[in-house]
């Protein structure tokens, strides 16, 4: 109806149709909407503990071997400084093949493994299988999110909510698509997320792409409508406001459309940074590394990681995502030593995505009104997260009756929200500049966090706890045998352990509360609203000496035809 309505006027042809239609899959809101098919189903590494115990019980693994490999998924996962420095001298769509290809080869060499189809991988192999999967998530994270970020630099709390907030859910989004496909055959589901992924990247491989593009004033709006489902309310007025639109994309070449349509104007990349009113003088990249510029500025990759605000941010996100991550992956394992049976696991993982869904997009959203309303600084939410997130801890630590219900919607809740929330703070105090490379410096203190609660802690105490209870039985474990525990005690003395950790984080979270407590009651988004400005200025300058030159044109012609 509302193309049928912007096209009833007279005249209105074929070419008007396929004008509007390239317009719309050229722009940047259809990079919005791939980048969201992308994240949808780009969270296999959330639903860890469904697979878990087939992978277990086909291989013979104790639970610390078994909590190896999920380290291994969170480091894959989690460290894409790789992807981060491929992506600063490639096109987006360099990064979405590679991670295609990842996924895939990663997941279906474990899924040959589970059935059998191969001889049975040593555990530095599975490592690197499950590794290499879960890896193509951070190359996805990559060119898909951070490309949006750069897209919309002054929306950048939204952007990073909605986007993470659907690499939450696709948890829950994977999980019914492998009932409704493969039933209740766990085994399955390792084919399913090897294949269904790495699909939907290649088909969007070119629509990814860095847009610059002069900021309408209602954009931010726009998000919050797609947040609520409420953006077919102002599609009719975006159709009427296209040619106000002007897009500039990265490739050296220029399309002409129809008039009265969106103009296109592509051209090389210009450098960022520098002195406008003549060249700065060389300085070597180790000779200013403990000299940063103030907060907010471009900072090089060296001076961000030897920042005292990047050592706190990471100190605080390695002890409050670890917690949470370690009972996201040991879900699984919990349920079954709590005596639940597994449609009750199934429905604790699919809470923890789909409540990973809000968290994500209530923290992105949220801080963004917060902080532009009220100028309330993003750490300061970040901090209470990561203290939030001890409740749930703590429901899982006293085994009360059916309380795993109610703690894996506050761990995935809070789980999800410290997300955006860490990289908005890494954007802003950090800059754009190398945003691709910090923005996966950052997730590495997820894997940290990971293998010391997850691996060291949880592993170790839930293997000791399942020999105790085996010798009790006057029974010898057997190799290749696998190692189960059973009863509260399990986990108990693991997430005690937990929870003063988090709690650690969260006083580590307070010290960068009180450090940027100024910067963020200053105006940040400035510069980028001087940016919007001046290409907007320049925008309009270049187009009324088109319209000069296509005056002046017409009169000499209609000049030389007179005589």
């Amino acid at each position: 109806m509302m193309v049928a309505d912007h096209f009833s006027g007279g005249g209105c042809g074929w070419r008007e149709i396929k004008s509007f239609g390239l317009n719309l899959i050229i722009g940047r809101w259809f990079m919005v909407f791939a980048s969201l098919l992308i994240m949808s189903v780009s969270g296999a590494t959330y639903i860890f503990g469904l697979y878990s115990n087939v992978i277990k019980t086909s291989l013979g693994y104790d639970q610390t071997t078994l909590n190896l490999l999920s380290f291994s998924k969170d480091l894959g996962g989690n460290v894409g400084i790789l992807s981060g420095l491929i992506n600063e001298v490639t096109p987006p769509w360099v990064i979405l093949l590679i991670g295609t290809v990842m996924n895939f080869f990663g997941y279906f060499m474990i899924w040959l493994a589970v059935t059998g189809r191969t001889a049975k991988p040593h555990v530095w192999q599975m490592c690197v299988y499950i590794c290499l999967g879960a890896n193509s998530q951070a190359f996805a994270n990559t060119g898909a999110l951070v490309t949006c970020v750069k897209n919309f630099p002054e929306s950048r709390g939204s952007v990073l909510g909605l986007l993470k907030s659907f690499v939450g859910l696709s948890g829950a989004i994977l999980t019914q698509l492998y009932h409704a496909f493969y039933g209740d055959n766990s085994t399955a589901l390792i084919l399913l997320i090897a294949w269904l992924p790495a699909t939907v990247s290649f088909v969007f491989l070119r629509t990814v792409r860095i847009i610059k593009i002069v900021r309408q004033t209602n954009e931010l709006r726009v998000f919050y409508n797609i947040e609520d489902f409420k953006i077919w309310k102002r599609k009719k007025q975006a159709l009427n406001d296209v040619s106000q639109m002007k897009v500039v994309t990265e490739n050296p070449a220029a399309v002409e459309l129809a008039p009265q349509t969106v103009t296109v104007v592509e051209s090389l990349p210009q450098p960022t940074g520098g002195d406008p009113k003549g060249p700065e003088k060389h300085v070597g990249c180790m000779e200013n590394i403990f000299k940063p510029p103030d907060r907010g500025e471009d900072y090089t990759i060296l001076q961000a990681l030897f920042s005292i605000d990047m050592l706190i941010l990471f100190i605080a996100t390695t002890c409050g995502v670890g917690g949470t991550l370690t009972a996201i992956d040991n879900l699984g394992q919990i349920g079954n030593s709590l005596g639940y049976p597994s449609r009750s696991i199934t429905t604790f993982v699919s809470l923890v995505s789909i409540w990973n869904y809000p968290g994500r997009a209530v923290a992105g959203f949220a801080s963004e009104y917060l902080l532009v309303k009220y100028k309330m600084p993003r750490p300061l939410l970040f901090t209470f997260v990561i203290l939030f997130s001890c409740v749930g801890h703590i429901l899982i630590a006293f085994a009360v009756p059916n309380s795993l219900y109610f703690a894996s919607v506050i761990i995935g809740f809070c789980f999800g929200a410290q997300w955006p929330l860490m990289y908005a703070i890494i954007s802003e105090v950090f800059g754009l500049k190398y945003y691709s490379t910090l923005y996966n410096f950052g997730s590495v203190a997820s894997p940290v966090g990971s293998y010391i609660l997850n691996v060291r802690v949880a592993g170790h105490l839930y293997d000791k706890e399942a020999l105790k209870q085996m010798k009790a039985l006057g029974r010898t474990r057997k190799p290749g045998e696998d190692l189960s525990c059973t009863g509260g005690q399990c986990y108990r003395m693991a997430f005690f352990i937990i929870i003063a950790t988090t709690l650690f984080g969260f006083l580590v979270s307070c010290i960068l509360v009180f450090r940027t407590r100024k910067f963020y009651k200053s105006d940040i988004y400035k510069k980028f609203r001087e940016e919007a400005k001046a290409a907007e200025t320049d925008m309009a300058s270049t187009s009324k000496q088109v319209q000069s030159k296509a005056t002046t044109d017409a009169a000499t012609t209609t000049t030389s035809s007179a005589k």
